[in-house]
């Protein structure tokens, strides 16, 4: 039989340690919401005593005040996106950091499989100025191989490694399904014949702005190319992956990113696949790109679920509508197809 009474005592002293501690303790739950701060953390980063705040208005608030994290940046939304591409992907990582208050942190993230995090920061500013920038540029070369340069957020390498992780994951029958879209900006080309390819760079990072906000943290999202999006949905059952995605068509649809003309508007249209037992990257992808091109050829009309029907038995290629060599792969009845708006 456990020994409750011990295991309580033992929790409480971890906690009262916690507390103490000259390192920055915090949890995060899954939707990144801060649950736990000790007194190093809260004075560090100007939370209150049991202040519930998120991660993303942690690192707002930080930056419009000038304390906690120091964030190099003229442009704050593009450096959380960034940012959330990589928070909360893998089980375990650390990284560099340096405070306002002139302090030098060592980051550790510890990730469980159903989204709390552990924060935990130790101060190593009596390290080597000169090993510190060597340190400062490799973390740099790092994220920049992570990240897509124009967008900010997950390059194509990055969030196909996050694919590739999900199917590699064992998964019980039981648990909760994982959703993987394509999400393409429709008429993309005519945007940048039509204004030029700096508004086409406009519409693009407007496009993240508007979807990354409505994502959970565990979700990933990043730019396989040109006007072609990867989306990720972890442990998120059908139907509010459904919700999610008609929620992104209607926000994209009201976007009006451009000061000239100001009544530009844009549409994207989604195609989504669950993955199942024994996919690969390829199969995944192939019924995510097949969704997307059934979308794409279905009547401009208001964000809506198109009924997936089997393609009369024939073969469909495994990749998708613009790489058609043929592999005998028939499509899953699993695929959504999703109309683009107007």
């Amino acid at each position: 039989m456990a020994d409750v009474g011990g295991d309580m005592e033992i929790a409480s002293r971890l906690l009262s340690l916690a507390q103490d501690s000259e390192l920055l303790i915090a949890l995060f739950n899954p939707r990144d919401l801060l649950c736990y701060a000790n007194a190093a953390f809260c004075g560090t980063f100007g939370v209150a005593p049991d202040e519930r705040i998120s991660w993303e208005q942690l690192m707002r608030r930080g930056y419009e005040r000038g304390h906690g994290s120091r964030i190099r940046t003229d442009d704050i939304d593009a450096w959380i996106a960034s940012a959330r591409s990589r928070r909360g992907k893998q089980p375990f990582r650390t990284f560099e950091a340096d405070l306002t208050d002139g302090r030098w942190i060592w980051v550790t993230e510890t990730l469980q499989a159903d989204g709390w995090l552990l924060c935990v920061c130790s101060d190593i500013s009596s390290l080597r100025a000169d090993e510190r920038e060597l340190r400062i540029a490799r973390d740099a070369a790092q994220r920049a191989a992570l990240t897509d340069p124009l967008t900010g957020i997950s390059n194509r390498a990055h969030i196909m490694s996050q694919l590739e992780r999900l199917l590699r994951q064992p998964r019980a029958a039981e648990s909760p399904a994982c959703v993987v879209g394509i999400l393409d900006l429709d008429h993309f080309k005519r945007i940048n014949d039509r204004y030029g390819h700096l508004a086409g760079d406009t519409v693009l990072r407007d496009f993240v702005r508007r979807v990354q906000p409505m994502l959970e943290p565990k979700d990933g999202l990043g730019r396989l190319g040109g006007e072609e999006f990867l989306l990720l949905m972890p442990d998120r059952a059908l139907r509010e992956a459904e919700l999610m995605v008609t929620a992104i068509l209607a926000a994209v649809a009201e976007s009006r990113p451009l000061l000239e003309p100001a009544d530009f508007a844009y549409t994207c249209s989604a195609g989504l696949t669950l993955l199942r037992a024994g996919d690969d990257t390829a199969q995944a992808l192939g019924r995510a790109d097949d969704a997307l091109y059934r979308a794409k050829e279905a009547p401009c009309c208001a964000p809506a679920m198109i009924p997936h029907r089997p393609w009369g038995g024939r073969t469909m290629p495994c990749i998708g509508p613009r790489r058609r060599a043929a592999t005998g792969w028939r499509p899953s009845c699993s695929v959504l197809h999703w109309a683009r708006g107007c």
